[in-house]
């Protein structure tokens, strides 16, 4: 039960000094506490640790399940945890708490692999040939069709429905989502900003990394949200005022009064897909998104539109990268209605 001091400054300095959000520190936090555990279960110290015992890390998450989930880990769990051990031994030697390790280097050292990546996407987030890394082909987006998509929002209870709607309707992330506030929806410059007579709005939001951007709401979602402020949430907050909680601040609140969780809503979303019979996670709501704009986008540049579809998904979804967006396009080109349609000509025989 001893402090471990390394780890701590770790934490704190993205914590406080790069001000990472509260998901990026647990995940680090996750991470630097199952690599220590798994040293102390071998005896090793930390300042000891080489590269056979992150292989043997690596191979123990390869033929064990999830202590957590009871399941396998997928090949991108083990592929993360390897990166965020790595990053870790390269801050310690960059700020002086090792004088070396044999886990930096040019093989491995993260920021190499960064590069690399940039240069090459042959194999997704993999491809920077660390000789810890685990080759991990590049899965293509799934979206929702529309049939499915309609289905799971109409299994899906208040406020969680129009959360989804949200992520289909606009592309946001969960964390996005989640940190939508009342003013954010009804602030004047949405109203200022947008164009009079126009069926949508420009909605002001933070995006990943606490960074500002912009969202565009049709009329009707901010009616259906209109409508939701008026009968659930303030029905649940004055039931949340009898027992003297004070008001959230964010937009979408349980019956209790109190802001919505990020794993209440995953559970939510999760069990209206099966119900409705197909695997769903508010994620995939946001793919859909994409691929649906993305699909009609280029439909109106063949038309002769002077559009850039891949640039202005790119914009929409804040993605950093435009090889994040491309994945999108490549899932458009393989249509399954298309294909399915195909594969039945060339079954019964028909031209």
């Amino acid at each position: 039960m001893r402090l471990i001091e390394p780890a701590v400054a770790f934490l704190h300095e993205h914590a406080i000094q790069r001000a990472h959000t509260a998901d990026t520190l647990r995940t680090y936090a996750e991470i630097v506490f199952d690599w220590f555990d798994a040293l102390e279960q071998s005896g090793i110290l930390w300042s000891d640790a080489d590269t056979v015992d992150l292989v043997a890390y690596r191979n123990r998450m390869l033929q064990q399940p999830s202590e957590h989930t009871g399941r396998p880990y997928s090949v991108r769990t083990i592929n993360h945890r390897v990166r965020g051990v790595l990053r870790f031994y390269q801050w310690a030697v960059r700020n002086a708490w090792l004088r070396s390790s044999p886990l930096i280097g040019r093989a491995s050292d993260f920021a190499v692999a960064r590069r690399t990546r940039a240069r090459q996407r042959r194999y997704g987030d993999d491809t920077d040939r660390s000789v810890f890394v685990l080759r991990q082909f590049e899965e293509l987006p799934r979206p929702l069709t529309s049939t499915q998509a309609r289905e799971l929002l109409a299994e899906l209870q208040p406020p969680y429905d129009l959360m989804a709607r949200w992520q289909l309707y606009t592309g946001l992330r969960v964390s996005e989502v989640l940190r939508l506030t009342v003013k954010d929806v009804l602030a004047h410059e949405a109203v200022r900003r947008s164009v009079p007579g126009a069926g949508y709005r420009v909605i002001d939001v933070v995006r990943k990394g606490r960074k500002s951007g912009y969202v565009i709401a049709s009329t009707s979602l901010l009616e259906e949200t209109a409508a939701y402020l008026a009968q659930y949430r303030t029905a649940w907050l004055r039931r949340a005022m009898r027992k003297r909680r004070a008001p959230p601040r964010e937009l979408f609140i349980n019956r209790r009064g109190a802001a919505v969780k990020k794993n209440t809503y995953q559970r939510a979303v999760h069990r209206a897909g099966d119900v409705c019979g197909f695997k769903a996670m508010p994620h995939l709501l946001r793919v859909t998104f994409g691929c649906m704009m993305l699909a009609r986008l280029e439909r109106l540049a063949k038309q002769g539109a002077a559009i850039n579809p891949l640039l202005i998904v790119k914009i929409l979804m804040a993605h950093e990268a435009i090889e994040t967006t491309d994945r999108y396009l490549r899932a458009v080109a393989i249509d399954t209605h298309v294909l399915a349609d195909v594969l039945d000509a060339l079954l019964t025989g028909k031209r």
